[in-house]
């Protein structure tokens, strides 16, 4: 589940250089070519009495109409790097008309737009959304483009691999994350609460999150979010933890999973938080927006989230420094466990109802500024002009590109010229350990564990195996009995 942050982050894409390859053919516009070049294993020439072969069409000869995937209209820096891409791809690409998209992806909606053949050519998605859309036949398979794209060695295995089903691709990464806690070490040492280690534990964050809080104050040692499926997608990231998982997908079924003994002991943590530490605030029902704003108030020293638009408010909106926060990977559930997150990200998925030259053309478009310069520049200009504001740039701890290619290196260069770029502690980032959200359903399996997940804030007695048999029982028949899983 990705929520939004308040970045102008990445220009995501780049030009995907496809030169023609004719041979020894003729191509259309070469002047004098004549049969130069041309052998008898080349089959005969016009002058040799046999018929020459038609020239391949360029796709830049063809007239093409896409629609894309364009930012919401509160999101005017978006809009305003979307416009000067379009202007740039419209260069290149002169025989192409782009018609901008309003629509965004809901899962609600998905199928009256397929349906209706009002789906763009591309729209955004997200990880979860994968196994969905294929199952339905709602996404393009575009593994022979994914294969001819030069590039394709470059992206993020770890995050592209969310989009491929049975060797198959049905979709472009444009970033990512692992859900992390954010901890405000300036509030921990005001209450003379040490930070813990990045190796830590449930018992170090229980620990840590009842010495802050302050009920009579207003101030949570931990804020996990309780209003809407933010409150399932936080919690899962301990039921990850505990060794627990989501969903079963075998031999073409998929059964639920989260009602394990590992679900009891992940909700188990959640009683302790709420009533044992009284660490979490009264006010609990807090959404993603509510619980980053308490952080970057100072009213809460824990909250748990992708870090990017956590930093981004605590800095440029909260005042605080880059010395008074931390990002953490999430606690290990006992000593020597894996410091399990939830892992999700941003995709751009073509239409499987557009023809093979829009689905090219799209592809060309999504990947057009990906590895180019035109995006270094950008972000070296955005990072200027925080500087000149007195803000702070955060980058985006995992992105489509490998932070190891020469690519990622070019952007760090950059970011180490400048002091107002946010700088993650490689000690806590190589921690860090991804699990991939569910592949069906996962937010109304959000929505299940966001009622559980109330009860056990508002009540102290939950029979917490009853209340996950029957929200698994639910899924399994609602939903998970539907499915065929590829």
């Amino acid at each position: 589940m990705r929520k939004p942050t308040a970045l102008v982050s990445c220009l995501m894409a780049m030009a995907l250089l496809l030169a023609a390859c004719f041979g020894g053919e003729v191509r259309s516009g070469d002047a004098g070519a004549g049969d130069q070049g041309r052998t008898e294993a080349d089959g005969p020439s016009a002058s040799q009495g046999g018929a020459a072969a038609p020239a391949a069409e360029d796709i830049r000869d063809k007239k093409i109409a896409i629609s894309i995937y364009y930012p919401l209209p509160d999101q005017v820096e978006k809009r305003k790097a979307e416009d000067d891409k379009i202007a740039r791809f419209q260069q290149d690409y002169p025989n192409v008309t782009i018609t901008k998209s309003d629509w965004h992806y809901n899962v609600d909606e998905i199928g009256v737009k397929m349906a209706a053949n009002e789906a763009p050519t591309f729209f955004n998605s997200f990880a979860t959304e994968a196994g969905f859309l294929v199952q339905r036949g709602w996404a393009a398979d575009i593994t022979e483009l994914w294969n001819g794209y030069e590039r394709k060695n470059d992206i993020n295995p770890t995050l592209q691999s969310q989009f491929v089903q049975d060797g198959r691709v049905y979709g472009v990464v444009q970033n990512g994350y692992v859900t992390s806690t954010v901890v405000n070490k300036k509030l921990l040492a005001s209450r003379h609460v040490p930070a813990p280690s990045y190796d830590w534990t449930w018992d170090d964050m229980l620990s840590a999150a009842k010495g802050v809080a302050d009920p009579q104050q207003g101030v949570a040692g931990i804020s996990p979010m309780g209003k809407g499926n933010e409150s399932g997608w936080n919690w899962t990231n301990f039921l990850f933890e505990a060794g627990g998982d989501i969903q079963k997908a075998d031999g073409g079924k998929v059964t639920a999973a989260f009602h394990s003994d590992a679900a009891v002991k992940a909700l188990q943590f959640y009683q302790k938080l709420r009533w044992e530490a009284n660490a979490i605030s009264k006010d609990w029902a807090l959404g993603w927006d509510d619980a980053v704003g308490a952080f970057a108030q100072g009213r809460t020293a824990m909250v748990i989230a992708g870090a990017e638009g956590v930093l981004d408010q605590a800095l440029n909106q909260g005042g605080l420094k880059p010395g008074d926060v931390a990002t953490y990977p999430m606690p290990a559930a006992q000593p020597g466990g894996k410091h399990t997150g939830v892992m999700g990200g941003d995709y751009l998925v073509i239409n499987p109802n557009a023809s093979k030259d829009e689905q090219e053309m799209a592809f060309r478009y999504i990947t057009f500024d990906y590895f180019s310069d035109n995006y270094l520049t950008a972000v070296e200009k955005d990072i200027q002009a925080r500087r000149a504001e007195g803000k702070y740039y955060i980058p985006p701890q995992m992105s489509y590109y490998k932070n190891d290619s020469e690519y990622g290196r070019k952007l760090k260069s950059i970011y180490d010229n400048y002091d107002n770029v946010y700088k993650y502690d490689p000690e806590s980032t190589k921690r860090m350990d991804g699990k991939p959200e569910a592949q069906y359903n996962t937010q109304e399996y959000y929505g299940a564990m966001t009622g559980i997940i109330q009860e056990v804030f508002s009540q102290k007695d939950v029979d917490l195996k009853a209340k996950l048999d029957e929200a698994a029982a639910m899924m399994q028949a609602k939903y998970y009995d539907a499915i065929q899983a590829r």
